[in-house]
């Protein structure tokens, strides 16, 4: 149809003339209210958002002489992030002449690496910043999936009572 001519039927509709594909071939348009268009797009953007997960980083931090059960106990925060579908950046600060060891730091990572194998996947592999030797790790896929699932599963009861009730 024409451009005119759809404005001219828009008009005695007394409705608005909306382009929904700008870039089709032709543009495709609508005869439409243009206020309830822009209120279902609104609503649409928002239930997607919602529906969006967002992935925090966690850093963890060590340093060359950190102890065992320090380092444990850091370990397991990251483990329980990496469970969580957090992304988990593990540091080890260098001071002063600890530069000139940094087969300490690399040994720390190498072992937080393995310890982490089961939950999580290293994304970044370790490399010297200034100061600093770091690590980024990323959940693993089929953990993330499952968490997912029990999620959606939890969903879905929880709206089943609603409706019983």
């Amino acid at each position: 149809m024409d451009t005119r001519d759809a404005i001219v039927e828009a008009r005695n509709r007394g409705v608005d003339l909306v382009e929904i594909a700008a870039n089709a071939k032709p543009p495709v348009c609508k005869l439409i209210d243009y206020g309830k268009f822009l209120y279902e797009q609104k609503k649409r953007a928002h239930e997607a958002k919602k529906k969006q997960v967002t992935v925090q980083v966690k850093e963890i931090k060590f340093r060359p002489g950190t102890d065992d059960h320090d380092y444990g106990y850091r370990m397991e925060h990251a483990r329980e992030w990496l469970d969580d579908g957090d992304k988990v950046r593990a540091a080890i600060a260098f001071r002063g002449r600890e530069m000139a060891h940094r087969e300490l730091g690399a040994k720390i990572l190498a072992k937080l690496t393995v310890d982490l194998a089961d939950v999580g996947d290293v994304e970044v592999a370790p490399k010297m910043e200034g100061y600093q030797m770091f690590t980024i790790f990323s959940p693993k896929k089929s953990k993330t999936a499952e968490k997912k699932a029990k999620a959606e599963a939890g969903e879905t009861a929880k709206e089943a009572k609603k409706d019983d009730a």
